[in-house]
């Protein structure tokens, strides 16, 4: 695996979450510097070194509700 991507959401309370596509990994931060820190600390747990993704991918998903 070259990468691996993250869906980066915004939670009702300000914080934000990250969750891998295709992989188990899910973590929290209350920032985006926090994020990108929890991020790469939570695939460097994840992955032995010889098979860490050497790029890392955030997707910023975000919800908008409008009137019909």
């Amino acid at each position: 695996m070259n990468e691996i991507i993250f869906l980066i959401g915004e939670a009702p309370e300000g914080d934000y979450t990250a969750q891998a596509l295709g992989v188990s990994i899910f973590t929290e931060a209350d920032s985006l510097a926090d994020l990108q820190d929890q991020v790469r600390d939570a695939v460097r747990c994840h992955f032995e070194e010889s098979e860490r993704p050497g790029i890392i991918r955030l997707h910023f998903v975000r919800e908008e509700l409008i009137a019909s």
